[in-house]
């Protein structure tokens, strides 16, 4: 119960973050990198990814949710270096303006990625060989 109140919760965010990238693009410019090339693209296909997998995340059966719990997890390691970036280069965007607040935002990430494992049941399905019943 409490990991389907998780896997809930989460595809929310994402689906609200996901939204964020088309209603406030310029806030999203700070996280990606000056060497990335078309940045707006990329705000526009990280939001598309949020709302696919916050939607995955709410709607999917339950045989598929482990796999969409590792994909998950791999999104938040895959922009995890615009996060990075914007704490090195101490952009402010979405009231992180402060390099306190944009560490602690970079400390949170890991938890998302545990996050999506537990919630989706992945980590139990990997430890029982993929036979899990997922939550």
């Amino acid at each position: 119960m409490l990991a389907t109140i998780g896997r809930l919760g989460l595809g929310l965010f994402l689906i609200i973050a996901g939204l964020g990238h088309f209603v406030s693009t310029s806030e999203f410019l700070a996280q990606v990198p000056s060497w990335m090339p078309a940045p707006e693209l990329v705000i526009f296909i990280s939001g598309v990814c949020e709302l696919v997998l916050g939607s995955a995340l709410i709607a999917a059966p339950r045989k598929w949710r482990p796999l969409l719990g590792w994909i998950t997890a791999a999104f938040f390691l895959v922009i995890f270096p615009g996060n990075l970036w914007q704490f090195i280069e101490g952009r402010d965007a979405f009231g992180l303006d402060s390099d306190l607040a944009r560490l602690v935002r970079l400390l949170f990430q890991p938890l998302l990625v545990v996050w999506a494992l537990w919630a989706t049941g992945a980590l139990t399905s990997w430890r029982q060989g993929g036979n899990s019943r997922s939550k």
